[in-house]
């Protein structure tokens, strides 16, 4: 079976500096260990024209930005492994706002079994 994957999408407008990309979503906390397997963001005018930062708490863990316009599907996702301590956040903040467009994306997250 699948780990679950999760979509994400906010208006351009929204999605300016400091706004987390995962803001209202279930998965910013969990009360288990969990990995990020994996992550995609899409959108914008042009590829890599967005930029966020992927925090553990306060550590950044990863940097993406948008591969390509348009809506990301499995295909999109890069595979990653962020290891998540259970009741710690979380979240995506922009770092550089899209253009244009909505920014879509997906997170992969599995729970760690103890």
């Amino acid at each position: 079976m699948a780990p679950p994957a999760y979509a994400f999408n906010v208006a351009a407008a929204t999605a300016v500096i400091g706004y987390d990309l995962l803001s209202g979503q279930p998965v910013r906390t969990s009360d288990v260990d969990r990995v990020i397997t994996g992550l995609g963001i899409m959108g914008s005018a042009a590829a890599l024209d967005t930029v966020a930062d992927l925090l553990e708490g306060f550590d950044r863990q990863i940097t993406v930005q948008n591969r390509t316009t348009g809506a990301p599907n499995m295909d999109d996702v890069l595979p990653t492994v962020v290891e998540i301590p259970a009741g710690s956040p979380i979240t995506l903040p922009v770092v550089d706002a899209p253009a244009t467009n909505p920014i879509a994306g997906i997170i992969v997250i599995e729970d760690v079994e103890g």
